[in-house]
């Protein structure tokens, strides 16, 4: 990988990974799995991610064999290994999860394959999108300046 970013859906976090090789995006399914279900925490998340990983194999669904494990930075400040997903695999997730918000988060996949997309092609949005984060979490704009 050779980035590794987080990403805001409805202000919760969603680690992710950019892979200029591949020019794809791998998602955390925990956190993922976490923000569509409302758990309160990432433990909790991870339980429900291993039951429907167990659901899914049950039904004979390749989904899960296919997703890969990276190494994404935890809340510790540690590396452990994660199952990731790319879009496709995730949208396949998704639809396994019953949530009021699979449309929205389908929407804000969209939105962020779409801005990497404008990024490569002008890189001054990348600098652009920081400041927004920054401000959004309240951030001055002299600290953003330095």
């Amino acid at each position: 990988m050779d980035r590794e970013n987080l990403q805001l859906f409805e202000d919760q976090p969603i680690r992710t990974a950019w892979n200029e090789a591949e020019e794809e995006w791998y998602f955390s399914i925990v956190d993922v799995v976490g923000v569509l279900t409302d758990q309160p925490d990432i433990r909790h998340a991870a339980k429900y991610w291993s039951v429907l990983k167990t659901r899914l194999k049950k039904e004979g669904s390749q989904l899960t064999t296919n997703c890969s494990q990276l190494k994404l930075k935890a809340a510790d400040g540690k590396r452990y290994s994660t199952d990731v997903a790319n879009t496709e695999q995730l949208l396949r997730i998704i639809q396994s999860v019953p949530s009021k918000k699979a449309e929205p988060f389908k929407l804000w996949l969209a939105q962020v394959g779409r801005e990497r997309i404008e990024e490569t092609l002008d890189p001054e949005l990348i600098a652009d999108r920081l400041v927004a984060t920054y401000e959004r979490k309240g951030y001055t704009r002299e600290w953003i300046n330095q």
